[in-house]
């Protein structure tokens, strides 16, 4: 790369304060957070997680936390083995933390029980009631497998300890077994297990203090608290903070925070969710102890980071996603180096969602994440020029990493801008920070040495003096052939999302795939301020910051909406609408949609449009639907209007518009080239 502009190093000066812990200090803020990456059962995942979480180390990342390995068979996520319960698993795992401490980091194991939530046969939880997203019912764990328990987490940490690593997470929050012995939902035992909150909070007080029994007074305990539950039946702030304190009590070093139980219906992770979006919960358990507590949930950024910290609302950031997204964030913050820093965009797709699929996590923004030993960046041998056409995600990626390398990169874009589809995508509410990556990758073309080129579009002959061209030009939205689709009416996504067509009152959305969803939201909520500022995204989803309000809810729900437009989406397709959406995102569009009134009709066939609106035939009847406008977002077709050896995204293939495989893609060929 380029040289690298110089900044002071007094940028984030709270950021990057040492954290003394009695015995050993962190050199600085911020926590790498847990993550569940896929890999941990895989054949050659302690190699992959090694060198995934070395790089991180690497990167100035103060501490590190797993992903959740189980002290117990019932424990399991999944039906795949990941856990810290037996000698084998401690040498299994002596690689990761010999790779973090050899790259100058500190790691910590977390420990996770997942209770109800389980995918597997033995489920277990405090008292015999099913979570709805879980088609298992588990059963009631009795006195001595309780015991049993709590000596299996302690067994766990020593286990972790005898690995190399430097600590241990004792995972009590997000709905997992020990929020289930905290919450009245879950927990309906009347024994010394149940009832009041001093026997609820029995568990998990235990857990920590036979932990710290086990693993000695000079080893990192940290304990993952729910500082807001946002299920009905959890506990309410004032709870929270007993329960930390007794967690303090029992032994514990940090307290890091978790945010909503995973059936909780309002967004936690998500792009709705506002940039430290829930760091005020957190202050509420900070005044209730001394130990160090931990912010977490949508802090992507080094400002938002040290506003945190300047608000005494946390005296640590907890950054996951962030550091999928960038592996050195902590060392560009502290370089002053924000241009250069990748910005997790919130989008799920690549991490959670691959996760939830069984892939191995990795992310749109930084495809190397999670496979550092396979995809890897060297230096060219032989510098050859390249044309890159087009400058949407899979031509910045391609351009960036081959300039990177050392070839002499052209990157050409008939667009006045760079970033192609990524440009209309930061016009969606909560999808602004689609806007980051152009930027980061811009900088990154840019201290690389490429020349970019905007507003033309090269030639064949141009083209014949490079030695590679790469054709990265994206799609053209495809145009449905019905009667009347010329109609003063229709108008496609492109120039509504771009702003050049005010919509009617009534609008008909044609196609329900990503971009119809897209379209739906931009029209409901693009004059609201729900993801960009917490307050507004607390009224909007019915969080209350009254301390005894239970699962910190508003006992009257989500606010009425008030749309401002009339919004019916069809489809020809007989399938679920949002079939096609991330599985750990798509739920809050679908929320949205309903709570706006949004009418979907499937399985329609499109007769014609008129000036009386839309007609239609599904279930044997015929009917228009009145529309002032109707936004055409019926699938894309690959623009190619150049033969060449290479094509990536959407040239190469259009269907749903992909970033993920996009960016891959042209930072795979890059590597290649």
């Amino acid at each position: 790369m380029g040289s690298v502009p110089i900044f002071p190093m007094a940028a984030y000066p709270l950021l990057f304060r040492p954290l003394d812990l009695g015995f050993v200090t962190l050199p600085n803020r911020i926590l790498m957070g847990s993550m569940h990456t896929g890999l941990e059962a895989r054949p050659d995942g302690m190699d992959r997680l090694a060198a995934f979480y070395a790089e991180r180390a690497r990167g100035g990342a103060a501490l590190i936390v797993t992903g959740g390995f189980s002290p117990n068979d019932a424990g399991e996520l999944s039906p795949h083995r990941a856990q810290m319960s037996a000698k084998q698993d401690a040498e299994r795992h002596k690689v990761i933390p010999r790779a973090v401490h050899d790259a100058g980091g500190r790691i910590v194991l977390q420990v996770l029980h997942s209770g109800r939530y389980g995918f597997h046969k033995n489920v277990v939880a405090p008292s015999p009631v099913k979570s709805a997203i879980n088609p298992n019912s588990p059963r009631e764990m009795g006195e001595a497998e309780i015991r049993q328990t709590i000596a299996e987490f302690a067994a766990s940490a020593a286990l972790a300890r005898e690995a190399g690593y430097d600590g241990v997470e004792v995972m009590g929050s997000e709905g997992y077994l020990l929020s289930q012995f905290l919450a009245q939902r879950v927990n309906q035992r009347q024994d010394q297990w149940g009832g009041s909150l001093e026997n609820r909070m029995r568990f998990p007080v235990e857990v920590v203090r036979a932990t710290r029994a086990a693993a000695g007074a000079d080893f990192i305990i940290v304990y993952r608290i729910s500082a807001l539950e946002l299920v009905e039946g959890g506990l309410s702030a004032a709870e929270i903070a007993a329960v930390a304190k007794g967690i303090e009590q029992a032994g514990a070093t940090l307290l890091n925070t978790g945010i909503g139980w995973h059936e909780a219906k309002i967004p936690t992770i998500a792009q709705a969710v506002p940039r430290g979006g829930f760091a005020w919960a957190t202050r509420n358990l900070k005044q209730a102890v001394k130990i160090p507590v931990i912010a977490s949930n949508r802090i992507n950024a080094p400002e938002v980071a040290e506003e945190i910290l300047a608000r005494g609302d946390a005296d640590m950031v907890s950054l996951a996603r962030a550091f999928l997204a960038d592996e050195a964030f902590a060392n560009k913050a502290k370089a002053g180096d924000r241009a250069g820093i990748n910005i997790c965009i919130a989008c799920n797709q690549a991490c959670l969602d691959h996760y939830f699929i069984g892939q191995p996590a990795s992310c749109v923004v930084n495809p190397r994440a999670g496979r550092e030993t396979k995809l890897v960046f060297r230096p060219v041998t032989t510098r050859k020029r390249v044309a890159v056409v087009g400058g949407g995600p899979a031509g910045l990626s391609c351009a960036a990493v081959a300039a990177e390398r050392g070839h002499e990169v052209v990157l050409f874009d008939k667009a006045a801008e760079l970033g192609g589809q990524f440009n209309l995508a930061k016009k969606i509410p909560g999808k602004q920070e689609f806007a980051e990556s152009v930027a980061y990758y811009a900088e990154r073309i840019r201290r690389a040495g490429a020349k970019v080129v905007l507003g033309h579009s090269p030639t064949e002959a141009e083209l014949a003096q490079f030695d590679e061209v790469v054709l990265a030009t994206g799609i053209d939205p495809r145009k449905p052939a019905i009667p009347g689709i010329g109609h003063k009416s229709v108008v496609g996504y492109v120039d509504l999302l771009s702003g050049r067509v005010e919509p009617g009152r009534n609008v008909v959305v044609i196609g329900a795939g990503g971009i119809g969803f897209d379209v739906a939201i931009y029209l409901l909520e693009r004059n609201a301020r729900a993801t960009l500022d917490p307050d507004e995204f607390a009224q909007h989803w019915g969080i209350v910051h009254d301390r005894a309000a239970p699962g910190g809810l508003d006992a009257k729900g989500f606010p009425p909406a008030h749309p401002a437009h009339r919004i019916t989406m069809l489809k020809r397709s007989a399938t679920p609408f949002g079939a096609t959406l991330g599985r750990t995102t798509g739920w809050v569009h679908r929320a949205e949609l309903a709570r706006n009134g949004v009418q979907m009709i499937k399985g329609v066939e499109y007769r014609r449009i008129d000036d009386a609106g839309v007609h239609v035939a599904f279930d044997g009847k015929e009917s228009a639907i009145p529309a002032d406008t109707v936004v055409i977002c019926a699938g894309q077709e690959p623009l190619r209007p150049l033969a060449a050896k290479h094509l990536i995204g959407g040239a190469k293939e259009a269907g749903e518009l992909d970033a993920k495989r996009a960016m891959l893609e042209g930072a795979e060929l890059a590597a290649a080239l």
